[in-house]
């Protein structure tokens, strides 16, 4: 039996993810920061709930324990994520940036990837076929955001793309170190959930798949890539 984790999926994607992976035969962590919904979401799936605030030591320390005393882990989906939109749902431009603004985005896409991945390291060390699934996006293509003729190139934003970007050097840096792993960045794409105020243009099934796909890896799979649902995504 498969065990997974995946962060931030009481809604949207990760929950979407958590279903498929439930549905596949996985034994699902269904981690979530507020604990009440967490568990209303995983009664839904069949799944565990886990309470998990990716954005705190003591919270990520205590889910791990809990996993432990489970019996382990195969794989680790970081999908919990914030984007930063102002009240009014826009995006806040490179000139409204400010460093606590990102800051805080970074606790969260980039800080809570770290905070999460080294306290359940030890448990994937023990799984015969660890996985390791950073969910990033598109606007971390440096490539695919100075191309004015890319769908990201007009984004405006400076915090999003910025901490996405370093959840893909993360993701390569980890797959170097660990080469027993498969640890992969993927893009769901521009989907629509509470992320961006529903703005997206594709389904939480769409934007799922690659994450499935890259969470159903076996031990010849590839390891530090970045790939959308259609393949690998220039960095």
């Amino acid at each position: 039996m498969t065990t997974t984790l995946i962060t931030g999926a009481n809604k949207g994607i990760g929950f979407e993810v958590a279903r498929r992976l439930v549905e596949a035969g996985h034994t699902v962590h269904l981690g979530s920061r507020d604990p009440e919904r967490g568990r209303l979401a995983a009664e839904r799936l069949g799944a565990h709930p886990l309470a998990l605030d990716v954005t705190d030591d003591a919270s990520v320390t205590a889910a791990a324990g809990a996993v432990a005393a489970e019996g382990g882990l195969d794989v680790l989906v970081n999908n919990a994520g914030v984007e930063g939109r102002t009240e009014d749902n826009e995006v806040v431009g490179a000139t409204e940036a400010t460093a606590e603004q990102m800051r805080g985005l970074f606790e969260t896409n980039v800080f809570g990837v770290v905070r999460v991945t080294h306290a359940f390291l030890p448990l994937l060390r023990r799984s015969s076929s660890p996985v390791v699934v950073n969910v990033s996006s598109g606007l971390a293509s440096l490539a695919g955001v100075t191309d004015p003729g890319a769908p990201t190139y007009s984004y405006p934003g400076v915090a999003y793309p910025a901490s996405k970007a370093a959840v893909n050097m993360i993701t390569v840096q980890y797959a170097k170190a660990l080469p027993g792993m498969r640890i992969n960045a993927v893009d769901p794409g521009y989907t629509a959930t509470d992320l961006n105020g529903n703005t997206g243009t594709r389904t939480v099934e769409q934007g799922a798949e690659i994450i499935v796909r890259a969470a159903l890896l076996g031990p010849d799979g590839p390891t530090g890539g970045y790939f959308d649902d259609v393949g690998p995504l220039p960095w």
